[in-house]
């Protein structure tokens, strides 16, 4: 009677040494040095680990259908992302191969990122930090900073945060800390979801009430432009905005001209429309923007907490279970039959 065959594991994303060996447990592991290119995996120059592989965990590579022509016996795909951008899913559902995913990897740097930013910008730390580099402060006036960087405090204020899932949760729970009200928009949540820490209502109340407004929607076709120079004239001048989110949720032209004409009293952003940002953008030149490079993911906690949801993930459909995280569960019902 022949033995069964070894799995083969194919890790091409950033994991954690850790995960790697326990799932040494149940896979033969082939670790490959992560690709920033975001190329498929089939131009990486290892079709001969491709071959073999039962599984491939993947970040930044693509698994297309020139991957899956060199990967016979391949099984299941997990895409370190919360959306399997980088997966042909279509194409492994065709072919039998379970497709998934690390939902709210990046949820607490994310969030701690976002809050980050409203301490920045309602504090104008960013705006500060200039200014003394520059050599501003003088024994002339001591006490010019006091005068000139006065801001707010969290305390008492209402948050407002569009889009109640993993990552809103969790600024609502730091706001709540912070001695805040909070209002979130969420249309496919009910108006109770958050008992007494929140008060979820229409998007127009979240903008009119609340003092700062944060952007947690994800990115789909009825979020894109949500916050347009309609949006931005209910908010309050006194108001400031925070999107740690997606760009596109927010249009351009109609921040850059609100925060331009005094229409909001400053925002902080870690996405943007064009990255790099150009470095003639109008955004560069306001005082009142903290601006951060696209840095709400950049943790290797984010590495620890996807390796983790990747490895449970995987020891369930080994066990032939369903992943909480699969993106074609069609393939596990029609195995199922098989």
């Amino acid at each position: 009677m022949t033995a069964p065959t070894t799995p083969r594991l194919l890790v091409t994303a950033p994991f954690d040494t850790a995960r790697a060996e326990s799932l040494g447990e149940h896979f033969a592991v082939d670790v490959v040095q992560p690709s920033l290119d975001g190329g498929s995996l089939a131009e990486r120059g290892i079709d001969d680990l491709l071959a073999t592989a039962t599984v491939i965990v993947t970040e930044l590579d693509v698994v297309d259908a020139a991957t899956l022509d060199r990967a016979p016996e391949l099984r299941a795909v997990v895409s370190c992302r919360a959306n399997p951008v980088n997966v042909d899913v279509a194409a492994c559902t065709e072919r039998g191969i379970a497709v998934l995913t690390t939902p709210a990897r990046n949820a607490e740097v994310t969030a701690d990122l976002a809050f980050t930013l409203i301490l920045m910008t309602v504090r104008h730390a960013g705006e500060a930090e200039r200014w003394l580099r520059s050599g501003a402060w003088t024994p002339d006036d001591v006490f010019e900073p006091y005068s000139r960087f006065r801001g707010i405090q969290l305390a008492g204020r209402t948050l407002g945060i569009l889009g109640g899932g993993a990552i809103g949760r969790r600024v609502l729970r730091r706001a709540r800390a912070f001695g805040m009200d909070v209002l979130v928009y969420d249309p496919f949540l009910a108006a109770d979801a958050f008992g007494d820490e929140a008060t979820v209502t229409t998007l127009d109340e979240v903008l009119s009430r609340s003092d700062v407004v944060t952007v947690h929607v994800p990115l789909a076709e009825s979020t894109i432009g949500l916050l347009g120079d309609r949006e931005l004239r209910l908010m309050r001048p006194d108001a400031f905005l925070v999107n740690a989110g997606r760009a596109a949720v927010v249009e351009e032209d109609a921040l850059v001209a609100a925060l331009q004409e005094g229409r909001l009293a400053g925002a902080g952003l870690d996405v943007f429309w064009t990255e790099p940002v150009p470095a003639d953008h109008p955004l560069l030149a306001l005082d009142n923007v903290t601006l951060t490079p696209h840095i709400g993911g950049a943790s290797d906690d984010v590495v620890a907490e996807h390796s983790r949801i990747a490895a449970d993930g995987l020891l369930t459909w080994l066990e032939g279970g369903r992943p909480a995280t699969i993106a074609n569960p069609d393939v596990l019902a029609a195995s199922a039959r098989a």
